[in-house]
């Protein structure tokens, strides 16, 4: 299995959750802790954006047990993620010394997370646990001294709360919402391109959510200010999880009512419109000119999956 065909149109990376999260159990210290003990337990153990993992001849396995995790460097400080065929599933960070500890070694190792993931060598229903782990160990280490007083706060309930001792606020893991939408006007489709994306590729435009604004407007904001289209007619499609550092991305379609493309360079290097049999293209990586749509791994190469295969969805 290709790492393309690891994530079908309407499955991009992050949304399959095979845990229970069992948040009934995330105020009870002593059963968590217990379950830390337990042989049966697991920990998915990450550094910024690199995961741990044990090599096992040409596989990568993630799933570490918490002594792996210990001995590799891993902090001893758990995140509850849930529960995964009873077993607890926990999320650990490690320091920098820890992680470069590992580096050329032939046991375990540390490797960058997105490029597992888009590779395939990650099996794609773990993602979604990694991927929360990976934002809730880099919220608190972002996040350890309290927003309102200052004094250094303390993990609460496994991790999914921190609470200051001094002016007893609580503080809780956020989540940034991005709004990012395929733009149709008939048979074309609008698509841009970022000074850091690879030679040729082309995505669909994305932006965050501003305070007190809806989705719709979002979209509608983005698309003006990034390509100067109009557009209406805004629906969902569905979201994505997305662990740079914590966001969800609301996938959206929206209709253009205008077509002159007048482009932000301070957010992109250009903006164009595609055909269809273009897009299509793009897609299977095999445009004359040698353009290219978004890895399957992200939720754009479904918007445009979606917008090529089902006329409907335009």
């Amino acid at each position: 299995m290709s790492a393309f065909d690891s994530f079908p149109l309407g499955q991009p990376a992050f949304v399959t959750n095979v845990l229970d999260r069992a948040a009934h159990l995330r105020r009870d210290e002593e059963k968590l802790f217990a379950m830390e003990q337990k042989v049966s337990s697991r920990a998915y153990v990450v550094y910024r954006d690199l995961l741990l993992v044990k090599r096992e001849g040409e596989k990568a396995r993630a799933l570490l047990a918490i002594d792996e995790a210990l001995k590799c460097g891993a902090n001893p400080g758990t995140i509850f993620l849930g529960l995964r065929d009873g077993a607890a599933v926990f999320g650990m960070g490690m320091p920098q010394a820890a992680a470069e500890k590992l580096i050329g070694r032939e046991d375990y190792t540390v490797t960058e997370l997105r490029g597992m993931a888009m590779q395939g060598a990650i099996p794609p229903q773990e993602l979604s646990a990694i991927a929360m782990a990976k934002s809730m160990v880099s919220w608190h280490q972002r996040h350890g001294y309290c927003a309102n007083c200052g004094a250094r706060s303390a993990m609460k309930e496994g991790g999914w709360k921190r609470e200051c001792p001094s002016c007893k606020a609580e503080h809780f893991p956020r989540t940034d919402p991005v709004v990012i939408m395929l733009v149709a006007s008939g048979e074309k489709c609008l698509l841009g391109r970022q000074k850091q994306f690879p030679p040729g590729m082309y995505s669909c435009l994305a932006g965050f959510v501003e305070a007190a604004e809806t989705i719709e407007d979002a979209v509608r904001r983005e698309i003006l200010e990034e390509s100067g289209i109009s557009c209406t007619e805004v629906q969902y499609y569905m979201t994505q999880p997305w662990p740079y550092p914590s966001s969800l991305m609301i996938g959206c379609s929206a209709r253009a009512v205008s077509e002159d493309i007048v482009v932000d360079h301070s957010e992109l290097e250009d903006a164009r419109w595609f055909t269809r049999e273009e897009a299509a293209l793009m897609l299977t990586r095999t445009h004359p000119d040698g353009l290219a749509g978004p890895h399957p791994f992200a939720i754009a190469h479904h918007l445009l999956g979606r917008w090529v295969h089902d006329k409907s969805g335009a």
